[in-house]
């Protein structure tokens, strides 16, 4: 893939080349665990956006020195892309899950314990889905020291500092007033921290300069923020039919959203605050960040 060609274009072979690697990666079925491998299929082989995958993919093509990935970096960025696409699939499976948001649709499909009608399987394949997500980071053809990093990068997004962190502190907020300060802390941690993750992971496996980096980071932040508040506001605009997941339920569950606390005009006008942002820190990467740039106009104006 290169910044030459359309947008949409990219995006399907980028979308298509990660499909293609965590097919290989998933297990087949065999006798004595079947039902768990086909959960695991399930969750992580239907249809999605695969904006994380898209965001390592378009950070590492912004950051190589040469201008283009070798062998062993594209190898690294797949990698990376799919270890991105497992951990956000078993995030899904659990947040899906009775003792969470108790959901019944998930990208316009049944939920995995409504679809094997088995809680206990849904969450056994999420905690299968965890460690494969490392596995796939350690076995990159990269320099041992930069995959020591993106393990490093991918846990603590992952972990009680990040998305797991974020989701205790939503649990605990249904029905509880929060200021926009502890919303925007608790989005950072639950959206923004794998978002994140995604775009440094392709810069660390592609060997981005310092500069580079920064400039990484401080896309990433604001697009972490920026697909919350899309979510949000998608909640109370867009029906379940487009969004391919239950609208609402935010506000039934009397959880606090952007849209409650700033108001929907407001939400947008921070929108493209954040848009002006993500394409401002993009400057010093030059022409290379092009689909970055355009990925985070796809992200802000997505309707599911």
């Amino acid at each position: 893939m290169s910044v030459a060609g359309s947008f949409d274009q990219w995006l399907q072979d980028a979308v298509g080349r990660v499909g293609g690697v965590l097919s290989e990666l998933l297990p087949e079925a065999d006798e004595s665990t079947a039902h768990l491998h086909e959960a695991m299929r399930y969750a992580v082989l239907g249809p999605g956006k695969r904006v994380r995958a898209a965001l390592v993919y378009a950070a590492g093509e912004a950051s190589c020195p040469s201008g283009s990935a070798s062998a062993a970096q594209g190898l690294a960025l797949d990698g990376a892309a799919a270890a991105v696409e497992l951990v956000h699939a078993y995030s899904l499976i659990h947040d899906d899950l009775p003792c969470m948001d108790d959901d019944d649709l998930r990208r316009g499909r049944p939920t995995v314990h409504r679809q094997f009608d088995d809680e206990a399987l849904a969450m056994l394949a999420g905690d299968a889905l965890q460690p494969l997500a490392f596995d796939c980071l350690a076995q990159m053809p990269i320099a041992p020291a930069l995959v020591v990093q993106a393990v490093q990068l991918l846990a603590r997004a992952a972990g009680a500092d990040g998305m797991v962190g974020g989701q205790a502190i939503d649990c605990a907020s249904v029905g509880h007033a929060l200021n926009i300060d502890a919303l925007q802390r608790m989005h950072r941690m639950k959206t923004g921290a794998m978002l994140e993750a995604s775009v440094l992971l392709g810069g660390v496996v592609a060997g981005a300069s310092s500069t580079a980096r920064n400039g990484l980071e401080s896309y990433a932040a604001a697009m972490g923020l920026a697909f919350q508040i899309v979510d949000d506001i998608l909640d109370v605009t867009a029906d379940s039919a487009t969004l391919g997941k239950t609208a609402g339920k935010d506000a039934a569950q009397g959880k606090p959203t952007y849209v409650s606390i700033l108001g929907l005009d407001a939400s947008r006008s921070l929108l493209n605050d954040l848009r002006e942002q993500a394409h401002e820190a993009l400057l010093p990467l030059g022409p290379s960040a092009g689909r970055l740039r355009e990925l985070a106009d796809y992200i802000i104006g997505r309707t599911h």
